[in-house]
């Protein structure tokens, strides 16, 4: 289905034709004047030094032509050249039911569909999730499925942190608890265990520990580095001990994922990409691209225009080992390998620009992608607290993010019982929709590479631009339907027909720009765009809503036409919402 701005730009360009002028001159864009009319034409400007003309005379002339037609109510050439637009009520109404009728809301799916593989999560496994986990699985998922919306193949990749040094200190911890394990006996040939030797409270309480301790003893630093060494150098026992860490964290993570309506299609981390690392090292030094300087292997990838200084990319340390921009070189060695994806799109912390910048750099010269494979960093920025750092507990430490949705839960409990009586089970899961919605908002409102404020108090407010806002508008929707329906009512075959007022008409203006919004947040990666749409969306609804008789209305054709312009809006938030990763209940 075409975009409204399309098919009134082509209207303009037969005017422009029409009128004796180039239709290249005819682009419609909204009005910056919302006051003066809906769209507007600025082409008899830049038309004027084409033809040698005053602006003005240009745009009557095109307004000439205009008269009588079906598609404009109003078309008006206004000083010095501007060419002011209203659409007719009935072309609008005939675009809104086309859209209602279409399963997609008119939205077309890409005609040449992409691959697109999204790398975002990375938690660390045997660590828990924390609030700093929140906005990558938050933007990621969101990005994940605007783009799956706009017809892509896409797949969401978690990109575990499961290689280096924190593996060998959790293995060297467990050594020294429980010694007469078989994984540390280097002559054992016989079956590991099936179940792992620590529960995942326990994994989390050893691998913290282990690190502080490295801190301050050498010795015992040394040691992890060596079982870190021999893991990697394929060591059975300790092979069979990281199964065990990743299954018991992997489980642990999916539930809080769930939790958050986050979910990959692959589970991989960097130890799945160690067995590429050799080969694509010898191959970058066998054809040039790699060099030893200061005893350790690089790739140069600094460019002429670039305007300040870009570090080589390093592969191997001055001791052989690996690094994260090696282990990011063999992942997408594999992706390129058993996905070829036309896009990787990295949902990561802005802080490491320069890291993927030569990462990036690095894939490219040494042909690890194709030329047109697109390589895209999403930078977010930082989730702070009322005091503009980085937020934190009360006591000042890391808050896991399980602890975070659970006190968000509770606030969202509490509104939930004063606002209406409903038993404790349908309130706890009433609080736990909306706290979602809450969290999910309060972040992507927020374009994603600016730092926020984590407020709770304004993200579980029901009114402002928050996510129980716009679920509260739905749900209201929902009770006019509702009611509607337990009255007899049946407008399943009714149409939408014109507009009667100018709420109406704002309504179902902001109706018409789904397709052109869900366009721009794909291309742009850009949530943000969806939450400031639906926003607007609530905003004229509660409007409309406030000042327009629905169900009260004598005539009972118009009554139709009003709840079906109440399922469209409904519909409509709920896709977005669902693109944002949150849903609304049926009341609150």
């Amino acid at each position: 289905m075409e975009k409204i701005l399309d098919l009134i730009t082509r209207e303009m360009e037969q005017a422009f034709q029409a009128a004796g002028y180039d239709g290249k001159y005819a682009k419609v864009t909204l009005s910056n004047r919302p006051d003066l009319c809906e769209y507007q034409c600025n082409g008899a400007m830049a038309a004027a030094k084409e033809y040698h003309k005053a602006p003005i005379m240009i745009a009557n002339g095109v307004v000439e032509t205009l008269a009588g037609s079906k598609m404009l109510s109003e078309v008006q050439a206004v000083n010095p050249g501007f060419i002011n637009l209203k659409i007719s009520a009935e072309f609008l109404s005939e675009y809104l039911n086309e859209m209602s009728a279409d399963e997609r809301l008119g939205y077309e799916k890409a005609e040449k569909p992409k691959t697109i593989i999204i790398d975002y999560g990375g938690p660390n496994v045997a660590k828990p999730l924390h609030v700093g986990h929140l906005r990558s699985a938050i933007i990621g998922e969101s990005v994940k499925r605007i783009a799956r919306f706009a017809g892509h193949q896409v797949i969401g990749d978690v990109h575990l942190g499961d290689w280096g040094l924190q593996m060998g200190l959790i293995i060297l911890e467990l050594k020294e608890r429980k010694p007469d394990l078989p994984y540390f006996d280097a002559d054992y040939t016989g079956e590991y265990p099936k179940e792992a030797p620590f529960t995942i409270a326990e994994l989390e309480e050893i691998y913290p520990t282990a690190s502080a301790r490295s801190k301050k003893d050498e010795a015992y630093k040394e040691a992890a580095m060596q079982a870190t060494f021999e893991l990697q150098q394929g060591r059975k026992g300790y092979q069979a001990l990281l199964k065990h860490i990743l299954e018991v964290s992997v489980s642990d993570l999916k539930r809080n994922y769930e939790n958050l309506k986050v979910d990959f299609d692959l589970w991989k981390g960097e130890s799945d990409v160690q067995p590429y690392i050799p080969a694509m090292v010898e191959e970058m030094k066998e054809k040039g691209y790699a060099h030893m300087s200061d005893g350790a292997l690089v790739v140069d990838i600094k460019e002429e225009t670039d305007t300040k200084e870009i570090p080589p990319c390093m592969l191997l340390k001055s001791d052989g080992a690996s690094l994260y921009t090696t282990t990011d070189l063999a992942t997408i060695v594999e992706r390129m390998k058993l996905y070829h994806p036309d896009e990787m799109v990295y949902v990561v912390d802005k802080r490491q620009e320069m890291h993927f910048i030569q990462v990036f750099r690095c894939a490219r010269k040494c042909g690890l992608v194709e030329a047109d494979t697109g390589l895209t960093f999403l930078g977010f920025g930082t989730m702070n607290g009322k005091d503009g750092k980085p937020f934190k507990t009360r006591e000042g430490g890391v808050m896991r993010l399980e602890y975070l949705l659970s006190d968000i839960n509770e606030e969202m409990l509490t509104k939930v019982k004063n606002s209406r009586p409903m038993s404790e089970e349908e309130a706890c899961e009433v609080a736990k929709v909306v706290g979602l919605s809450a969290v999910k908002y309060g972040d992507l409102s927020n374009q994603a590479s600016k730092d926020y404020i984590f407020d709770v108090d304004r993200f579980t407010s029901s009114e402002g631009n928050t996510g129980p806002y716009i679920l509260y508008t739905i749900v209201r929707i929902k009770s006019i339907l509702k009611k509607y329906e337990e009255a007899g009512g049946c407008a399943e075959k009714a149409l939408i027909g014109a507009c009667e007022n100018e709420n109406e008409k704002a309504l179902m203006l902001l109706l018409t720009r789904f397709n052109s919004v869900m366009d721009i947040a794909y291309e742009e990666l850009a949530p943000h765009k969806v939450c400031a749409y639906i926003y607007e969306i609530a905003n004229a609804f509660n409007k409309f809503y406030h000042e327009t008789t629905i169900l009260g209305t004598e005539d009972e054709e118009r009554k139709k036409s009003r709840i079906r312009l109440l399922m469209l809006t409904q519909r409509v938030l709920e896709t977005c919402i669902e693109l944002l990763g949150f849903e609304a209940p049926e009341r609150m």
